[in-house]
């Protein structure tokens, strides 16, 4: 092993980077950590390192992106690949494209310790093939989706009609229901399985490369354009494409979206040639998508193109019956990722949870679940303090909390305005993270900035 070897660690968990950091300390090992997998192209080219650790599903640039990078500009380095959607497409493009290593989560901290160790130590590695989870039938794909809630339960029923069949699926429902593990739960019930899983966010596109993102470029289409790229829809080819928060997907780019779903083909940035795909297409919305349409933000015909089998998720606070099912399921999954023993929560903690208003769904009761864990440490029982303390920002909502933005004498934009303004502080100004709370875009809040700079509201 190096003398204090220098690792990169790429995962948009927080808590995961708390974690390492700490137990990397322990083994003498420097550990730099990041978000996405364009912050790890900086600090590649910024620093030495001997290894990177990369999860596979990212919001930019997913990890086997990032591992063709280094493959190409950092051959040296080698690359260990984690990921919470293990199946076989995963790790044989993880390792054909030139990952030494593949580990499914969840996994215990040891065994993470142990690989990263024997990777250092080893001057010629060879790469480890991992074992991959056989296809699942669609009851094994609807266990994935927890609750027995009636709505969960007719969801669940649906499920292998939906699967097996190409028709588009649309899925709404508030922020943080799970509508992205419905559309695994879909792909991985489907004679697709085995293929691609594709999800695009189209609320964190840029404007200016969102047709590139969807459809690809050749190089030289336009300034920038240095390399050919190749787009979601022929990235799913065979598979599955999820594209979540469909309806921010601007309207030039809705006509074209539209043409690839009715032609199933789709024609690259810069280039004349259609290139045929087969490709499951499933969206997502949280907005109204009647009030999207009557605006003009949404064409009718793409939703009805989108929706032969339009579905919605109820928010939690409308199935709490199923939460001591999710938490007993999330602190499963994060007491073996952390390597802790199995727990339970308190009675007074499993009373407050049922008792919460849930404005960020089932995400927030996750998060929430992830911290209890964590801070219980070796406790076999996960106490309201573990959760709830002074020191987070997201205690319980008083029944006069919502009412505070309510004044005599305030418009509704003027409450809406501080309402946003209040969430990015209480976020450390994250914009991302203020959007999940308030149930709306990445975009919206980055446009309603902009006016509230033009108007003069906040400096510009």
């Amino acid at each position: 092993m190096p003398d204090h070897p220098h690792v990169l660690f790429v995962d948009d968990e927080q808590m995961l980077h708390t974690l390492f950091t700490r137990l990397f300390k322990r083994l003498d090992i420097r550990l730099t950590h990041c978000m996405s997998a364009l912050q790890a192209v900086d600090l590649l080219e910024e620093h030495d390192f001997d290894l990177v650790i990369t999860d596979f599903m990212m919001p930019d640039m997913d990890g086997v992106e990032l591992l063709a990078h280094i493959r190409e500009t950092y051959p040296s380095i080698r690359v260990i690949m984690i990921t919470a959607h293990a199946n076989v497409q995963h790790a044989v493009r993880a390792m054909k494209t030139g990952a030494i290593d593949y580990i499914p989560k969840p996994f215990s901290t040891d065994e993470l310790m142990e690989r990263v160790q024997r990777l250092l130590e080893e001057e010629e590695p060879a790469p480890t093939v991992p074992a991959v989870a056989p296809k699942q039938s669609s009851t094994d794909a609807a266990d994935s989706f927890i609750g027995e809630h009636p709505s969960i339960q007719r969801l669940k029923e649906m499920l292998p009609l939906l699967s097996q069949n190409r028709a588009p699926v649309f899925i709404q429902g508030e922020s943080g229901t799970g509508k992205e593990v419905l559309a695994r739960a879909i792909h991985q019930a489907s004679h697709r399985a085995e293929e691609p899983f594709v999800a695009l966010n189209c609320a964190t596109l840029p404007s200016e490369l969102a047709e590139s993102h969807l459809f690809g470029h050749i190089k030289g289409a336009f300034t920038g354009a240095v390399a050919d790229m190749t787009g979601a829809f022929e990235k799913a080819d065979g598979g599955t494409l999820l594209l979540d928060e469909v309806t921010e997907v601007k309207q030039s780019i809705q006509a074209k979206l539209l043409r690839a779903l009715q032609e199933r083909e789709f024609v690259k940035v810069g280039s004349s040639k259609p290139q045929s795909v087969d490709v499951r297409v499933i969206a997502t919305s949280n907005r109204n998508l009647q009030e999207a349409m009557e605006e003009g933000a949404f064409r009718e015909d793409l939703y009805h193109r989108l929706s032969v089998f339009p579905l919605t998720l109820p928010p939690l606070r409308d199935r709490a019956s199923d939460i001591p099912r999710l938490v007993a399921f999330f602190i499963s999954k994060y007491a073996a990722l952390y390597g802790l023993p199995e727990k339970e929560v308190s009675d007074e903690l499993m009373q407050d949870f049922i008792s919460r208003p849930w404005p960020g769904n089932v995400r927030e009761l996750e998060n929430m679940v992830q911290r209890g864990v964590i801070l219980s440490a070796d406790r076999e029982v996960i106490l309201q303090e573990d959760v709830v303390n002074d020191f987070f920002n997201d205690k319980k909502p008083s029944s006069t909390g919502a009412a505070d933005f309510v004044r005599a004498g305030k418009t509704i934009e003027e409450m809406e305005r501080e309402m946003i303004l209040k969430t990015l502080e209480h976020t450390g100004h994250n914009q991302k993270e203020a959007a999940k709370r308030l149930g709306v875009s990445a975009r919206t809040i980055r446009n309603k900035l902009t006016k509230y700079r033009e108007e003069g509201h906040i400096p510009k």
